[in-house]
């Protein structure tokens, strides 16, 4: 059995782009979860991967570039335009400091939603159960979504069919969630512990108004999964609906163990700059009575 164990220290939140780039940086290659993303038959979007320096510490970049914000995304720039469209016209960005960023983003997704269907967790399911990823990427990217799903559909008032995932965002979620389960399944991980959230405060804009933070899918999403939460001084947002349901669909241990080695460390990019560093840390770590056990018995 592996007794290796993955911990995610979230004390700048969580995203799912974070988690990506945490996990790649563990050592995925980077070849293989391209080709698990194009297995999905998804159009409008690239991929790219690369370093950030975030207070002085060398991160991991993932990111998910739309087709529809390309016209927009000088490098600086593109940090700002992460779109979750999650529930029934719910879009809210990882960045919320420029409003006239804001104001573009909104025109666009209009402008693209008049073009793309809706899609809701069942078309979700489709896209996931007939690409090329394994069977147990499958089963952990569609956990998340239905933890996503479960969260908006109460969020919003809506069955949970009733939940759409606009276009624009729908895209951005498949690929953060997928790479995750992706990359979790390559690096053969069976147990998961997750340090409680730390979340900023204040609000967020979205499609239909000002909306409080943590916003209501997170907070959804916190309270049905036993999951803890520190508010910060920070305002702004840092703990997204897609980071947070990856951490609680993965999550299988609630403390670290009294004493463990390190293996592994992998940092993940966040796209805001905070006073402190805005990544996520994944460390790969082994009990250090279960690894004396293991040298006992001479295996």
């Amino acid at each position: 059995m592996n007794s290796k164990i993955l911990y995610l220290e979230c004390y700048s939140g969580i995203s799912g782009d974070m988690t990506v780039a945490a996990l790649l940086d563990l050592g995925v290659d980077e070849e293989i979860l391209r080709n698990a993303l194009d297995s999905l038959n998804l159009d409008g979007y690239k991929i790219e991967i690369g370093r950030a320096n975030k207070c002085g510490i060398d991160a991991c970049d993932f990111d998910v570039i739309l087709d529809s914000e390309k016209h927009h995304h000088h490098h600086d720039e593109r940090a700002h335009h992460h779109n979750h469209g999650y529930g029934h016209g719910h879009h809210h960005e990882h960045n919320h400091e420029h409003s006239h960023e804001h104001e573009h983003s909104h025109e666009h997704a209009h402008e693209h939603h008049n073009h793309h269907e809706h899609r809701n967790v069942n078309d979700i399911y489709k896209i996931i159960d007939e690409s090329g990823i394994s069977d147990k990427a499958k089963i952990i990217s569609k956990r998340i979504f239905d933890i996503v799903a479960i969260a908006e559909s109460k969020a919003h008032g809506l069955p949970i069919e009733e939940v759409h995932f606009h276009e624009v965002g729908a895209v951005d979620s498949i690929v953060d969630i997928v790479a995750t389960a992706v990359c979790l399944d390559e690096l053969g991980i069976e147990e998961v512990v997750v340090s409680e959230f730390y979340e900023g405060k204040g609000h967020v804009r979205c499609q239909h108004g000002i909306i409080p933070v943590p916003v209501p899918a997170v907070v959804n999403i916190i309270m049905e999964n036993s999951l803890s939460l520190r508010i910060t001084d920070v305002k702004g947002e840092m703990v997204t609906p897609t980071g947070v349901a990856i951490a609680a669909a993965i999550k299988t241990q609630d403390y670290l163990p009294e004493s463990y080695r390190i293996h592994k460390i992998g940092i993940g990019a966040g796209k805001k700059d905070f006073e402190k560093a805005n990544i996520l840390r994944a460390f790969i770590i082994e009990d250090e009575k279960q690894l004396k056990k293991k040298m006992k018995s001479g295996y």
